[in-house]
């Protein structure tokens, strides 16, 4: 095992060494960075971008961090389980490559949140100019001139006008935002516009401050959800990795020297085997769900 340590690090050192002299962090973050790129979907990429240019995405530093810490507290809790360093080495590669996954999920959840805050925008903003114009593709062209969208938001409602030109009508154009962004104060606001154009409705500004109303309200609903999803992760957090201690807690009652004992029989080390695994999984199933569906109503 000791030999297995040393080859291992002695890898490390030589290819350390050979990276012409950048230091340790720079050389694990550009290798991780080429992987990444390599495997990661193309949409995540773009996701990804988009995180460093709102400044959210985690530092060499953080993702380090992470890193040591998930490392670390896998390390430590498979070794008190099992006694065994080989296992416990398993075990901090596998938490280790959760990281990735974990990043994974909060640049998507990033991503979700900025759409829904452009989708927003675009929304309350569609709603103000027509109220001026009564013309969709004037309103259109209002909110893109005021420079409030950004990408990838901005470059839709350029295609939108485009199509509406094109066409010489909205229908296209509100297929195209619909199958995009798909929330419900698009569907119901690009439905009530269609309306308008279609039926020529004279007074319509107590049917757009009724659509204002309601988007608010989908909006509040929307942030209260996020507050109460932090909360709930905190202590989904806490309670997790009180199961880990647990099984501590069964060998703190029997005795170090007695549990010992227990794990030379087979059955028993499948048993934690699956206890370690199982509450991991439920750990990661309960990230997935605090960081996916952001922003729908």
């Amino acid at each position: 095992m000791e030999l297995f340590i040393l080859l291992v690090i002695a890898v490390l050192v030589l290819l350390y060494r050979g990276y012409n002299g950048k230091n340790a962090m720079h050389f694990i973050n550009d290798q991780v960075t080429v992987l990444y790129d390599k495997f990661a979907p193309y949409s995540f990429k773009k996701v990804r971008e988009k995180t460093k240019q709102l400044g959210q995405e985690f530092t060499i530093r953080e993702y380090t961090i992470q890193v040591v810490l998930i490392g670390g507290f896998a390390g430590i809790i498979s070794y008190l389980y099992f006694y065994n360093l080989f296992i416990s080495i398993v075990y901090v590669g596998l938490g280790i490559a959760v990281v990735p996954y974990l990043s994974f999920l909060r640049c998507n959840r990033i991503y979700s949140e900025f759409i829904f805050e452009q989708v927003q925008v675009y929304t309350s903003n569609t709603i103000m100019e027509f109220a001026t114009t009564q013309s969709f593709v004037k309103s259109l062209e209002g909110v893109r001139e005021s420079g409030l969208l950004e990408d990838p938001v901005a470059g839709d409602v350029d295609r939108m006008i485009e199509l509406a030109y094109k066409n010489g009508s909205i229908d296209e154009s509100l297929d195209y935002f619909n199958q995009l962004y798909p929330y419900y104060i698009v569907k119901n606001m690009h439905q009530l516009f269609l309306q308008i154009t279609k039926e020529g409705a004279r007074n319509t500004a107590d049917s757009l401050e009724q659509m204002q109303m309601d988007i608010d309200t989908l909006v509040e609903g929307v942030y209260r959800d996020r507050i109460d999803r932090a909360t709930f992760h905190k202590k989904f957090l806490q309670f997790g990795i009180m199961l880990y201690v647990l099984t501590l807690l069964v060998q703190y009652l029997l005795g170090k020297e007695s549990y010992i004992l227990l794990l030379n029989r087979w059955y028993v080390k499948v048993l934690l085997h699956g206890v370690l695994l199982i509450n991991s999984y439920f750990l990661l199933k309960g990230e997935k769900y605090y960081n996916e569906n952001v922003g729908a109503e």
